[in-house]
């Protein structure tokens, strides 16, 4: 697959030191700027989901009159936090 480029970007000398000084061992500016683009481009469409999920459950919950009590829900997921943290 051909590869694109991503266009030049101009910073305050700071914030190149800043990322630089970060840099793993053999680790490059470019591999840390394409890394950083790639777990953002991740997050972003999670997020995506995530919004369009909680906005079907509003329209299923409005369509079907069926609501849980905020108590009730913060009780669940603290029931689910316990077992995963053991």
């Amino acid at each position: 697959m051909k590869t694109a480029s991503i266009p030049s970007l101009r910073v305050d000398p700071e914030l190149r030191y800043a990322a630089e000084s970060v840099l793993k061992d053999g680790e490059t500016l470019s591999s840390f700027v394409e890394q950083s683009i790639r777990a953002n481009v991740e997050h972003r469409r999670l997020q995506k989901e995530f919004i369009a999920r909680g906005l079907a459950a509003r329209d299923e919950a409005r369509r079907t009159g069926e609501y849980y009590p905020s108590a009730e829900v913060h009780e669940e997921l603290d029931t689910l936090l316990r077992k995963a943290t053991g």
